[in-house]
């Protein structure tokens, strides 16, 4: 049953447990293990990527099987559908289109006679993508992960992704995520998942090349071996369960409310699905919908397990308080359902995404709408941003000063360096002054 709560302190409290769900002890011994299996794969390579493969897929892979054959990837296309073909094509059109809105330019500036100063702006050579497999197949995240890096012009792309995600229990890869990779420019493809994959992205093996960034949601060992890798690479972030938060008056739904609620719980056992109101009437009413459509869910267990321990609606005084501990909380997806949701966004300051409006669910933004949908978790969002082209670019800073520009500033640079001890840089610049007296 999902728990209702109406005293403020409760909520804050339960908002505050839900968003450190993840901060267990456990996950001491978890990251020992993530060591070890990073470690192996930077001695090992190739060979530890196989071994451990078999280990926790049960799948025995050859070296050659590694990689994806390119009659693999053709037979793919027909094995989906024409209905998800075409939605795979709508959805590349639409985030494409996004994303491209949000590409920075290389600039230059002249704030003073002989000094130039700006920004230029390079794609790191190589991504690695990291697609989830287990519960189910994500063609969706692989569109999010690949066109912002083609939209920022990484000249190499690299997927990986574990075994079995067709079904089968065996090799194959999810006809869906191959066609929604090569929809999205990519044709190199790796069986291979969990933290060997990670390490293999960031260490590089005999098969798979060393990467610069890497990108892509997986489980708590994938998430801790990003944790540990960074530093030799660079990464997204580092991402949770799932979750999202619902601020709701007295003119939204509750039927679409509970279907929004059950969207997120059906993610994992560890999502988290919050409803925020100030209508008593309407919390009981998405109370009761939410147990009727949870009997009837395919996958009722596991929902279950997610509106149990981590589902919440609290009764709030009003629209501000529903606002501030959503603030409190910093939710990766925040939906307005309610009569103005303009009205309520700007006091909103932490949020992944923010769906406005009674006609606006989440699944708008987890498929098409053309915003990414990996966004910052577990209380994130109050520093970090979506994915996006910039995850996939890096800048250099342009400085050129003349010969005047530099005597201008000479005395100032002494100053500072004779305060920091460090004669030489002092010496750099009246070295060049001394020699045109």
């Amino acid at each position: 049953m999902l728990r209702i709560v109406t005293q403020m302190i409760e909520a804050e409290a339960e908002l505050r447990r839900i968003s450190e769900r993840t901060q267990a002890d456990q996950n001491i011994h978890r990251e020992s293990t993530v060591r070890e299996i990073l470690q192996s794969v930077r001695r090992q390579g190739d060979r530890a990527l196989l071994e451990y493969t078999a280990e926790f897929d049960q799948v025995e892979l050859s070296l050659s099987e590694l990689k994806v054959s390119g009659a693999e990837l053709e037979a793919a296309y027909q094995a989906v559908s024409p209905q998800l073909l075409s939605a795979l094509r709508l959805a590349k059109q639409r985030i494409e289109a996004f994303h491209r809105q949000r590409v920075p330019s290389s600039w230059v500036s002249f704030p003073a006679p002989e000094i130039v100063l700006g920004k230029q702006y390079r794609p790191v050579d190589r991504a690695g993508l990291y697609i989830p497999g287990g519960r189910a197949a994500y063609p969706s995240t692989v569109l999010m992960n690949a066109i912002p890096a083609q939209v920022a012009g990484v000249p190499e792309i690299v997927l990986v992704t574990p075994p079995g995600s067709d079904g089968s229990g065996g090799k194959g890869i999810s006809p869906a995520i191959l066609v929604a990779a090569q929809e999205a420019g990519i044709q190199t493809i790796y069986r291979v998942g969990g933290a060997q994959a990670i390490g293999a992205l960031a260490y590089g093996t005999e098969t798979i090349p060393k990467v610069d960034v890497i990108t892509g949601p997986g489980n708590i060992y994938v998430t801790l071996a990003k944790k540990q890798v960074y530093g030799t690479v660079g990464i997204d972030s580092l991402a949770g369960p799932s979750e999202v938060l619902i601020i709701a008056d007295e003119s939204a739904n509750p039927t679409h409310l509970a279907a929004d609620l059950l969207a997120q719980a059906e993610h994992d056992p560890l999502a988290a699905a919050l409803l925020l109101t100030p209508d008593p009437k309407l919390a009981q009413k998405v109370q009761q919908a939410v147990a009727v459509q949870m009997e009837a869910h395919p996958n009722r267990l596991m929902v279950e397990k997610s509106v149990v321990n981590y589902g919440l609606i609290a009764v709030v005084p009003d629209l501000a308080t529903a606002v501030a501990l959503s603030n409190l909380f910093a939710p990766e997806h925040l939906e307005l359902q309610v009569a103005d949701p303009w009205a309520l966004l700007e006091p909103i300051r932490h949020a992944g995404a923010i769906f406005l409006g009674h006609h606006t669910p989440e699944a708008v933004g987890d498929y098409l709408a053309g915003p990414n949908h990996t966004l910052p978790t577990a209380g994130a969002a109050r520093y970090a941003s979506a994915l996006g082209v910039e995850t996939f670019l890096k800048h250099s800073s342009l400085i050129q000063y003349g010969s005047m520009a530099l005597r201008e500033v000479a005395a100032a640079i002494q100053a500072l360096t004779q305060a920091e001890g460090l004669p030489a840089h002092g010496q750099s610049v009246q070295l060049r002054l001394s020699e045109e007296d």
